[in-house]
């Protein structure tokens, strides 16, 4: 595949993954949280399935159990990051939502460290200071300005950090990048269900009331988006990936502002600038130092 069409394949994928926080929001107007989520990540895991077990074939690897420990792991991650999220949206904005999801960049080195002892880049001590920056700055100058929406999702990008760290390990050990992406998409959503119908009680008027919510992100933002990332980062340098990839809180705030009339404070844009400056710097400057040593003269000496 060519690269400027594998870089426009992830750009379309940010931008199915930004404008998602616009639909999961307006959703919260109609349906529960738990059953958008579970709803959304039923279909999502069997619009992927066919996808996934062709994969499986294809690879022909026997999974240990140790692997489907893992695969354990990364549903209960990516549920949790999923519910959190989608009940922070409840009450914060599409904006927030999208830049404060990309948080989960600075919790993957140091959930890395204290559990995989794998100690983070330097990169990531100057990028945390400006996400932090960014996120005082986010609301106007104050933590005091945040609602319980925005530490949800805060809380969600922990989660999220947590599920990109075992599929990180699931990929590498097994090749099976959509296939156990498929499972977590299924059993979210599965469990997400099993707890909505008690808890929220969801009626079929709800969930066709938000068909169309439903729709973007069962079909665009899981089953595409997910797709297209991992056909498109097979053929797009890894630096290069994580630009386009970050872009997704932008279009998150574009979105909102947009189709639902989001504003940040004129100080905001400031913070929104920092936490997008600090999200590309964490993901990008490891990599560029790591491919300007491998492409250096060794001295003869």
């Amino acid at each position: 595949m060519p690269r400027p069409l594998a870089a426009l394949l992830l750009l379309l994928c940010t931008m199915f993954w930004g404008f998602a926080f616009v639909a999961q929001k307006s959703a919260m107007d109609s349906i529960g949280p738990l059953s958008f989520a579970g709803v959304r990540y039923i279909i999502g895991g069997l619009l992927v399935l066919p996808l996934a077990l062709y994969e499986c074939r294809r690879r022909k690897v026997a999974l240990t159990p140790r692997h489907w420990s893992l695969i354990a792991v990364l549903c209960l991650a990516f549920f949790f990051g999923s519910w959190l999220q989608q009940a922070g949206l409840s009450t914060t904005t599409a904006t927030n939502g999208g830049f404060l999801t990309g948080l989960y960049v600075f919790f993957v080195p140091l959930i890395g460290y204290f559990v995989f002892r794998s100690r983070p880049h330097w990169i990531v001590y100057v990028g945390v200071p400006l996400a932090l920056v960014g996120i005082y700055y986010l609301n106007g100058g104050g933590l005091h300005t945040f609602n319980s929406g925005d530490w949800l999702i805060v809380g969600s990008a922990v989660f999220w950090a947590m599920h990109v760290l075992t599929l990180g390990h699931l990929a590498n050990e097994t090749g099976l990048p959509i296939f156990v992406s498929a499972i977590s998409f299924l059993v979210a959503g599965t469990l997400a269900a099993f707890i909505a119908v008690p808890t929220e009680a969801p009626t079929l008027a709800q969930i066709s009331g938000t068909w169309m919510q439903l729709a973007y992100a069962a079909v665009l933002s899981t089953a595409v988006g997910f797709t297209l990332q991992a056909v498109g980062q097979q053929y797009v340098p890894p630096a290069n990936a994580a630009i386009i990839l970050s872009a997704e809180s932008l279009f998150a705030a574009l979105g909102g502002a947009v189709v639902m009339g989001d504003r940040l404070p004129p100080v905001g844009y400031f913070g929104a600038a920092l936490m997008f400056l600090a999200i590309v710097m964490v993901e990008t400057v490891p990599a560029l130092i790591a491919r300007r040593q491998v492409h250096e003269p060794r001295s003869t000496n």
